[in-house]
């Protein structure tokens, strides 16, 4: 398959499964003779910071000398973004040819009356697959969704990172906060140091976890704690043996990132006891200048080109909402603020716009790509705002989000993912 073929099966492929579990994805990999056994991993879990944990690692590690492999969900923009060579998106080429080695095991397993992978497993073979002929040294693997049943958890790493646990996708994973933790914990393998960012009765499963299965824990707050200022310099202080002071310049803005460079800098000298190309320096490099598009990020030149400041978020449940509104209130405590926001309608978005908005903040509510996408009309009766909007073409209300933003104030595109990754390819 070229690339546009591969997009087309992608897209033909089921979400879910008939059943849950890991037996297509372990079939699937065996026939492609477990690529993922080729290189060292870490997995990485969480309702929120598992993706910027994911990137900032595997900056770590690619500043210490390893080549890498990161693989993350979902993308803003292609699906090649997904799979990541030393900070590279895949080509084209590479994803098509490893996609069509993992069809044709698919479509052998069809053959025998197996059921077809899902779409995500597909994926996750074809980066596992990338990884291995890429003859990368580490790949630093982010969780799709839970951790107990997700298609990534099938290896067996040398850390494994919980970086907090609340309430989201519990129809998925029990239906309760305890639940959701058990998911999440469920990453944990025998033997295998965990880090985690949890706290009260999440941590607590993932300390009976890794209790039952002989493994070190070291917490956020416990065994290391950070401090960050206004200007990004960060304090990493551990308590933990195995690791060291270090102070660094963050380079990725929002309150929330100091705890997940925090978790990223404790596995990354947990793996230094093996690796000792991994320093303190490696540390501070990498964070100064690792990127994460779409998480708090300023756009570039939008003062310029605008006429104003523009942030791009991916906040798209309670607690990535609460942390937006500490991070704008910390970074832009007197600017006026303009948002232009897309919400999933199975996200609880009556409590989202309630801690998010101020009463003198203007909405546009649009709609993201997605069959699961709210009605923005739907959402206007939320919005306890004085100035309030919707426009369903996003095109249409980031205009008009525009238009409502003088010079001194701030515009906000946040929300879905879904949405984000399509208006941030409008604002570049």
């Amino acid at each position: 398959m070229n690339y546009k073929e591969s997009l087309e099966y992608l897209n033909s492929l089921n979400v879910f499964g008939m059943k849950l579990g890991l037996v297509r994805m372990t079939d699937l990999l065996e026939r492609l003779g477990n690529p993922q056994n080729a290189y060292k991993t870490v997995h990485i879990t969480g309702t929120n910071g598992k993706g910027s944990v994911t990137a900032m690692l595997t900056a770590i590690l690619q500043e210490s000398g390893f080549k890498t492999g990161m693989f993350t969900s979902p993308h803003l923009v292609s699906y090649t973004e997904r799979i990541q060579i030393n900070g590279r998106w895949a080509s084209e080429i590479a994803f098509a040819n490893c996609l069509t080695e993992v069809r044709t095991a698919c479509e052998e397993m069809t053959a025998n009356g197996n059921e077809q992978p899902t779409q995500f497993e597909v994926l996750t073979a074809t980066a596992f697959l990338l990884f291995q002929k890429e003859k990368v040294d580490y790949a630093v693997i982010e969780v799709g969704l839970g951790g107990l049943l997700d298609s990534t958890n099938v290896i067996v790493p040398k850390v494994s990172v919980i970086t907090n646990v609340s309430f989201e996708h519990a129809d998925k994973c029990g239906g309760t906060l305890e639940g959701i933790a058990e998911h999440k914990a469920g990453i944990i393998k025998p033997n295998v140091p965990v880090v985690t960012g949890a706290e009260g009765m999440p941590l607590d499963i993932i300390r009976e976890t890794a209790a039952v299965n002989d493994c070190e824990i070291y917490v956020l707050g416990e065994d290391f704690k950070v401090k960050a200022d206004r200007k990004q310099m960060v304090k990493f202080t551990p308590n933990a043996e195995v690791m060291g002071e270090v102070d660094y310049k963050l380079n990725l803005l929002g309150l929330h990132q100091a705890n997940n460079s925090a978790l990223a800098a404790a596995t990354a000298m947990i793996l230094a006891v093996d690796e000792l190309s991994i320093t303190k320096a490696s540390i501070r490099h990498a964070m100064k200048k690792v990127e994460w598009a779409g998480r708090f990020e300023l756009m570039a030149n939008a003062k310029e080109k605008y006429g104003h400041q523009v942030l791009i978020d991916g906040a798209h449940n309670p607690a990535g909402i609460t942390t937006l509104r500490e991070s704008l209130d910390f970074y832009f405590p007197q600017e006026k603020r303009v948002f232009v926001l897309g919400i999933l309608k199975d996200k609880d978005f009556a409590n989202m716009l309630k801690i998010l908005l101020r009463k003198e903040d203007k909405v546009v509510f649009t709609t993201p790509s997605s069959e699961r996408a709210a009605n923005p009309v739907d959402l206007l009766e939320y919005a306890d705002v004085e100035v309030k909007e919707a426009i369903g073409d996003p095109v249409e209300a980031l205009k008009r989000g525009h238009e409502l933003t003088n010079n001194d104030e701030l515009l906000i595109c946040a929300g879905s993912l879904y949405l984000i990754g399509y208006l941030r390819e409008q604002l570049l």
